[in-house]
């Protein structure tokens, strides 16, 4: 991916996925948070599909739970760690990406 392509990076959260909800009580009562993040990531799958004959490459990207106002201090991850990991799977991302739910280390989010 370069500045030649246009590209979609909705950013999600695991909590979004119906597949990792059992393993995820954590987010178990925050239904709203939840709710939004897997219609976020159902808008990211429709848009790849939409898209894919204009070459518009579209993600749900999940970046880790960081330390951040949001995050609280109990989060695992610091911005000064993260943000590297975070440019470097978007730099990563090609074509066979489009449709597909990653995280900040570029590995694939069950849906």
């Amino acid at each position: 991916m370069g500045v030649h392509r246009a590209a979609i990076i909705n950013v999600s959260s695991d909590s979004g996925s119906i597949q990792l909800a059992e393993e995820k009580l954590i987010y178990l009562k925050v239904y709203p948070y939840r709710i939004s993040k897997t219609a976020l990531n159902m808008i990211s799958k429709c848009l790849a599909l939409d898209l894919k004959s204009e070459g518009i490459l579209c993600i749900a990207f999940h970046p880790g739970w960081i330390q951040t106002d949001m995050g609280g201090p109990l989060a695992p991850l610091t911005l000064e760690e993260t943000i590297p990991d975070v440019v470097t799977a978007i730099s990563n991302l090609e074509e066979r990406h489009s449709g597909t739910f990653i995280d900040w280390k570029g590995n694939t989010v069950p849906w």
